[in-house]
């Protein structure tokens, strides 16, 4: 496939992960892509040496979000590797994921789930919006707690700001007289190989909440993010993409 050849793509939290499955397809959909990592420099090696291998083109670029000079220190890695050519796709996918509840949560987790999960895409796409190309794409990675109560709130409330800020963002005058469509795209569950999900029961339980019977893959998630970054997304903007496998749609007869 090659929807994407000539184009250029931001993937944040590229070095594993459904991150890494969004830069591989988005190469071999025939983009550049630069593999954003936070602290894991290796991985993020990994994920471009992977996609060399497969014949696409992809560099690394580190910034630590939630930190001072997180933005400049990305922008400055991003620009050497793109060599002065402007920006066709944002994917803002990195985040911190949830997992303390309202009594154990304390200021600092909270400041630092907002500072990674919000404060560093929103001003991300400040800084990048003004050099992107026309007709670019931002994609941003929510998740479907925002759709089903769970004990994460900190974290739901971080993806719920995330879709708030997309469609907020897909209205404004700085993206759409440019044709630049902002989207949000919400995972449920995916099998990350993470330890919880080599657990039978775990991963059992997991396919049975689905409408579709099986644990999301991160490919599944790739899929949807190269659909919207695709010329045929051109008229959607301001949506939400429920990528959970319909997940406690509601009871099964």
């Amino acid at each position: 496939m090659s929807t994407l050849i000539g184009k250029t793509a931001l993937v944040t939290g590229a070095s594993r992960g459904i991150g890494r499955a969004i830069a591989a397809r988005l190469a071999a959909e025939g983009a550049l892509v630069a593999v954003h990592y936070g602290s894991n420099k290796a991985a993020a090696d990994e994920t471009v040496a992977a996609i060399q291998a497969a014949g696409g083109r992809a560099f690394a670029v580190g910034a630590d979000f939630g930190t001072e000079g997180d933005i400049d220190a990305l922008l400055t890695g991003l620009d050497a590797g793109l060599g002065g050519t402007g920006l066709d796709i944002l994917v803002n996918n990195a985040a911190l994921a949830g997992g303390t509840d309202l009594e154990n949560s304390t200021p600092d987790y909270f400041d630092r789930m907002f500072a990674v999960n919000v404060k560093a895409p929103f001003f991300l796409i400040q800084r990048l919006l003004p050099n992107m190309r026309d007709g670019g794409r931002v994609i941003n990675v929510s998740s479907g707690v925002t759709r089903i109560a769970l004990p994460e709130t900190v974290y739901a409330m971080t993806k719920g700001a995330v879709e708030t800020m997309s469609r907020n963002l897909a209205n404004s005058y700085a993206t759409g007289k440019r044709g630049i469509t902002v989207n949000t795209v919400a995972p449920g569950p995916v099998d990350t190989g993470h330890p919880m999900f080599q657990i039978p029961e775990v991963v059992e339980g997991t396919a049975k909440a689905t409408a579709l019977d099986r644990m999301g893959e991160p490919e599944d998630i790739a899929a949807a993010v190269a659909f919207l970054a695709s010329d045929d997304a051109r008229w959607i903007t301001g949506n939400t993409v429920d990528a959970t496998g319909g997940m406690f749609l509601g009871p099964r007869f």
